[in-house]
């Protein structure tokens, strides 16, 4: 068992290669224009080779994530003060139905499938990030503020379009990096607009293995791994 719980396939070299479906895994982010990580949400590898990384968030799982110093919700302080106020972490669930994320390797997005309970498929989220940085125990990311809602019509529109501004004004995000983020951002549109994968994969009508188990949080989510040839 590796760790986090993660299951492992092993190269005849002896380096780690593909997690096998059903390991437990570490999806987290680093804070931004920092070193620490701030959100770490445990989830089940649901395939994983040179081509794909699908995992599920399951309802329910134990998440760390960003609060105000005072225990505030980052979500519900105005946004002219939301990224310069200090921060904590704090200790949650993720409540609601899961997530279904989807991650290509070396792409600045990962794309999330969302469903209303009943398993109505909601929509498609494209989240701008940094490509993820495998290593033992997960995969590690800096998420870009800007995201992208896709809805089951293939119509689609930008989301935290004010947070990707403020965060440039606050010093979280120079212009070359958000020149970057916002070429990644049409980038994904042109992915979206030919309904390329993973929109034209079926993966709105995946479903869960009932065996799994929702995996625990590691008591040592926050290390600092040592990071893996992705």
């Amino acid at each position: 068992m590796a760790d986090g719980g993660a299951v492992r396939r092993v190269k005849a070299d002896g380096s780690t290669a593909h997690w096998a479906p059903g390991s437990h895994i570490l999806w987290r982010y680093r804070e931004n224009a920092g070193e620490h990580f701030h959100i770490a949400r445990p989830v089940t590898v649901v395939r994983d080779d040179d081509e794909l990384l699908a995992v599920w968030l399951a309802p329910g799982t134990e998440c760390m994530r960003p609060v105000l110093a005072d225990g505030t919700p980052v979500h519900v302080e105005p946004l002219e003060s939301r990224y310069t106020k200090p921060r904590t972490v704090q200790l949650d669930r993720w409540f609601g139905t899961g997530v279904l994320k989807l991650a290509r390797p070396g792409e600045p997005w990962s794309v999330w499938l969302f469903w209303e309970p009943g398993w109505l498929f909601k929509n498609w989220y494209v989240n701008l990030e940094e490509p993820l940085t495998r290593w033992a125990g997960g995969v590690d990311s800096e998420d870009h503020f800007l995201d992208i809602s896709v809805h089951p019509d293939r119509t689609w529109g930008w989301r935290d379009e004010d947070e990707f501004a403020q965060a440039q004004r606050d010093g979280l995000m120079d212009a070359e990096l958000a020149a970057r983020v916002r070429k990644a951002g049409h980038s994904a549109v042109e992915v979206i607009r030919a309904w390329g994968p993973p929109f034209s994969d079926g993966w709105q009508h995946w479903r869960p293995d009932p065996s799994w188990a929702v995996p625990p949080l590691p008591e040592d989510w926050d290390r600092t791994p040592a990071q893996m040839a992705t």
